[in-house]
């Protein structure tokens, strides 16, 4: 077997781990509210961590506007839902939802990576991030409702849509969408977290991923053996939208409302933490990273007064260990030993 394919079915193993240990958890009473409470956001987070590290560790390009993505496809897959939930079978309208959200995020990317995937660096990041902020800002000016004539959208108060007296307001302003008929589990989030390993894992090992590695390590000499460098960054950043896109309908269809404010610079910046401590290019530690993280501030609520400042140092310390050059060669050299023990040719090249 492949070594790719071994890492692979590792970074599967621990998912489908965790859901197991999980559901046993919650089966013997054994997993509390607070745990319980997160364990959505965590699938979430962990597809919005794999998702941009597609991006940052395997394109070479550093996005901070991640979280405008997810808010895009959070409020237009919310908005699907609430228009189809008791007109198509439950099931349907969620499918339907997430497809919505991770296509209209994909659109999104792709207007937005034309014209800014021609930067790069620090002029790459602004820009991104520029994104983000506009769409925070535009989702909290926007009325949306509908009504027997159509759709009525209006950016300056709700009475400016001039709708019938019956009808609904989808989108108010600041408030964002309320009365959210909650629907995703812990469940739909393994099965996504899967789905998304599933694809990018398969594109990073496939022919396109190799030129979009390639164009991460050296974009001139990319380009002067063929390597059409436009439409590779383009189908990495498209992929990573389209999941962040699929992510935020995950994370609000598990609030009763949903809001612009969430999906602020500080969420982005989140997620590329996720990415950093996971180790940049390394998908699983993006799982592992997100998972831990989400869940952390939890576990130091006992401990409020100081809960950021040991939050902080825990980060610090390990990104310092990390990067460590005897942690690396420690690496280096159980990986090796772990390989000659399974493979006793490789033993005696070793030796």
């Amino acid at each position: 077997m492949r070594k790719t394919t071994k890492n692979n079915l590792i970074t599967f193993g621990i998912v489908i781990g965790f859901y197991v240990v999980i559901q046993i958890l919650s089966a013997m009473g054994l997993l509390t509210s607070s745990l319980s409470g997160q364990l959505v956001p965590i699938c979430a987070y962990v597809i919005l961590a794999i998702s941009l590290n597609l991006t940052v560790g395997i394109l070479g390009e550093l996005s901070l506007g991640h979280a405008g993505f997810m808010s895009v496809g959070a409020f237009s897959g919310t908005i699907i839902w609430t228009v189809l939930y008791g007109q198509v079978p439950n099931w349907l309208g969620l499918v339907l939802s997430f497809v919505v959200g991770g296509v209209v995020a994909g659109l999104f990317g792709f207007i937005v990576g034309v014209p800014v995937l021609r930067l790069s660096g620090d002029y790459l990041a602004i820009v991104t991030l520029a994104f983000g902020e506009i769409v925070k800002n535009v989702m909290n000016a926007c009325y949306l409702g509908y009504d027997s004539t159509g759709l009525h959208i209006s950016f300056k108060d709700a009475a400016s849509m001039n709708m019938d007296p019956s009808g609904t307001t989808l989108i108010n302003g600041a408030m964002g969408i309320t009365g959210i008929k909650k629907a995703s589990t812990f469940t739909i989030g393994i099965v996504l977290v899967i789905l998304t390993l599933l694809v990018i894992l398969n594109l990073i090992n496939s022919r396109a991923g190799r030129a979009i590695e390639s164009i991460r390590d050296n974009e001139i000499a990319a380009r002067s053996v063929g390597i059409n460098i436009t439409k590779y960054k383009l189908m990495a950043f498209i992929t990573s939208a389209v999941f962040a896109g699929i992510a935020g309908v995950l994370y609000s269809l598990n609030y009763s409302s949903l809001v612009a404010k969430k999906f602020d610079y500080n969420t982005s910046i989140l997620i590329l933490v996720f990415v950093v401590l996971g180790g940049i290019g390394n998908i699983r530690g993006s799982v592992i990273a997100a998972a831990l993280l989400t869940v952390l501030p939890e576990l130091l609520r006992a401990v409020n007064d100081y809960r950021m400042l040991i939050y902080a140092i825990v980060l610090i310390v390990v990104m310092i260990f990390s990067q460590s050059p005897q942690v690396v060669a420690w690496r280096k050299r159980v990986m090796d030993g772990f390989r000659s023990r399974f493979n006793p040719s490789k033993a005696k090249e070793v030796q």
